[in-house]
């Protein structure tokens, strides 16, 4: 394979979002180094499958460094990996907010700081963090206090992240998706979830996916907010 084949780093890919960005990409022919604890090793060459924590840097440096060793370069990095825990406040644990922050921020930490020292190198990168409407439009009846805390923190450090690096060649973007049709929502629940939403449903994957790729070819956008949200984020 040529070196210049460029290469997407991609957490949690082992289902949902995260799945459908590797076949994505792969659809465009980049080389993916897909991360997940409970990713099972691929059939395609192109594909360079990592088990482990992202909280873990050791993790991030074994994804990166035999992304580079096989594929010879990293050129977008989409931090998808993330967890969110609906509660009220007073009733998260100590364990609950280890996780929110070691998912939500240590393991984007550990990611994108490795990430950006190889896109260095080649004067060119991108990466996408996925973050949440909740965090500019609270819901009443959505207790999002730990999920506010950590994605609102993304959000500010994509925007201090693309104007470090404006003039070294890498972009720096979010999602914030609304409630997106996964397996996680349990078919019971959809009206519900549709109702929180102004257009009156939930996105499907396949309109994060298109965001996405929108921001990989958009190369006059960086520090951008992308809302992916049905409207959530405008008003009820």
């Amino acid at each position: 394979m040529g070196i210049e084949q460029k290469v997407a780093v991609i957490t949690g890919a082992s289902q949902g979002i995260g799945a459908a960005l590797v076949k994505a990409y792969r659809d465009r022919n980049y080389r993916v180094v897909a991360i997940s604890r409970s990713i099972q090793p691929s059939d395609d060459d192109a594909i360079l499958a990592v088990s482990g924590d992202i909280a873990d840097r050791k993790t991030a440096e074994r994804a990166i460094i035999e992304g580079v060793t096989r594929f010879g370069r990293i050129d977008t990095l989409i931090n998808n990996a993330g967890i969110f825990i609906a509660k009220p406040f007073t009733q998260y644990t100590e364990v609950d907010y280890e996780a929110y922050l070691g998912t939500n921020v240590t393991g984007f930490f550990h990611m994108t700081q490795l990430a950006i020292t190889e896109m260095e190198k080649q004067s060119s990168g991108h990466v996408v963090q996925i973050s949440t409407s909740l965090v500019d439009h609270a819901i009443a009846g959505v207790p999002s206090v730990l999920a506010s805390l950590t994605k609102g923190g993304l959000n500010a450090v994509t925007k201090s992240l693309a104007i470090e690096y404006a003039k070294r060649g890498i972009r720096v973007n979010a999602i914030a998706l609304g409630t997106i049709k996964t397996p996680m929502h349990p078919v019971e629940t959809h009206a519900q979830l549709d109702a929180l939403h102004p257009i009156g449903h939930m996105g499907e994957i396949s309109d994060v996916v298109d965001a996405i790729l929108y921001l990989e070819s958009a190369n006059f956008v960086t520090g951008e907010i992308l809302h992916v949200d049905g409207g959530q984020s405008a008003g009820h």
